[in-house]
């Protein structure tokens, strides 16, 4: 068994678009990054990188390339499992947490859950997605910031 664990802040603004878990979001704040800064989905990367101790994210998929410029965070997690798999791992179950002040997620949690289960090769039962907000306190309450945690469980196959 082992277990990764990964946090991720983007900064948001106005313009930007506000993609979470996959998930394209209607909102007037976005999150600023180099792929499509999917703050939930790059955990849930470095998760499975951390897992089995290959790195982090900006080794894998530097912010100096172009050719991860506007990148689907969804095809990151892609290549991630591919390693995953190949060192004869699965992933046994995700627990994650969006850390928002607004929008409100709960009606986007379970298509979060749903792509990131697909992304995974695991049932939706195995995906955990929560959200909550700053109270309007620090950089996500004051809207300035989103931040998402994730852990994972692998287990040799």
């Amino acid at each position: 068994m082992r277990i990764g664990h990964s946090t991720d802040v983007h900064r948001l603004d106005i313009g930007e678009k506000l993609i979470i878990g996959g998930v394209d979001i209607p909102s007037t704040l976005g999150s600023v990054g180099h792929s499509d800064a999917d703050c939930l989905l790059h955990t849930v990367c470095e998760s499975l990188l951390g897992a089995l101790a290959l790195g982090d994210l900006g080794e894998w998929f530097p912010d100096t390339s172009d050719e991860f410029n506007g990148i689907s965070s969804s095809l990151l997690v892609k290549k991630v499992m591919v390693k995953v798999k190949e060192l004869g791992y699965k992933v046994i179950n995700i627990d994650s947490t969006v850390y928002l002040e607004e929008p409100k997620l709960s009606n986007y949690k379970d298509q979060m859950r749903l792509n990131i289960a697909n992304l995974l090769d695991i049932d939706i039962n195995q995906v955990s997605v929560k959200a909550t907000t700053g109270e309007k306190v620090g950089i996500i309450g004051k809207k300035e910031a989103i931040m998402a945690e994730s852990i994972v469980l692998l287990e040799k196959k």
